[in-house]
């Protein structure tokens, strides 16, 4: 009933939701099959499981992803006590950040079962609005951005993919460049606005930030350990993926009340 609640009230799942759809309709027309991207269980350290279901071959990558899910629904639940009864743009922030969230694991889940060109274009793509939601959440904070705005962000973030049909690392390029954003974004607003407790919260984002990248890239390197061949550096990677999204979410909210003060003054 919430969530239905948050459907009538709030503009931040159409948002999300349209730009989800337009992004599947552009990748249907064929107009990024020359991106590069991994595909086969051979990219993967975990090993299929022939007797699983096809949708859970390798059942603890797919699995993880539901984390991605819960962890959106459970701050999409937060507004009141979090944000404000009455902060439209606070709620409207964290809504849109916990719908990534939500729809970034289905994507995600898809790219690991099918193994299809399309899936691995969507889940890299969705990526980049993830971050840059982040960057737009501080400079909201920092400089009283409003919604035009923010949606002018997320459009030149979606954009930036398409540096990958130029260049076989334009996806790595446009996500460091992501990275980079959110990283100085939140150290920024540490400095100006921050406390003990974000402080805690910036530095576990950052430390599980860098257990995302470093664990997925060291996957098939850890896999030479027993302890990394079911349980892979993938599945750890995304562990920290939900965990980075997890305290940044923390991070964010604690601070946005600066943003209110602003605004009352």
């Amino acid at each position: 009933m919430k969530v239905a609640h948050i459907l009538e009230r709030d503009s931040s799942f159409w948002h999300v939701a349209g730009s989800v759809t337009v992004c599947v309709l552009i990748v249907s027309t064929g107009v990024l099959d020359a991106v590069t991207t991994e595909l086969g269980h051979s990219h993967y350290a975990e090993k299929p499981v022939s007797a699983l279901p096809h949708i859970l071959s390798m059942p603890f990558n797919s699995l993880i992803n539901l984390g991605y899910v819960f962890l959106g629904i459970y701050w999409l639940m937060q507004d009141e006590r979090t944000i404000g009864k009455h902060d439209r743009t606070g709620c409207y922030l964290k809504n849109v950040f916990s719908w990534m969230a939500i729809m970034y694991g289905p994507v995600q889940w898809m790219r690991i079962c099918t193994q299809t060109h399309w899936s691995a274009v969507l889940d890299q793509w969705f990526t980049l609005p993830i971050f840059a939601w982040a960057f737009t959440w501080c400079n909201a904070i920092l400089r009283n951005w409003n919604k035009q705005l923010f949606l002018l962000i997320e459009c030149l973030s979606i954009s930036s993919y398409f540096l990958s049909i130029f260049h076989p690392q334009g996806f790595e390029l446009a996500l460091a460049i992501h990275i980079l954003g959110a990283v100085v974004s939140g150290v920024v607003l540490q400095s100006r606005y921050g406390d003990p407790s974000s402080k805690k919260n910036l530095i576990l984002a950052l430390i599980f930030c860098l257990g995302f990248v470093g664990l997925k890239l060291l996957d098939h390197w850890l896999a030479r350990w027993f302890l990394f061949q079911r349980l892979t550096g993938h599945f750890w990677s995304k562990v920290c993926d939900i965990l980075q999204f997890h305290y940044a979410f923390c991070f964010l909210v604690h601070l946005d009340r600066h943003r209110r003060f602003k605004r009352k003054g």
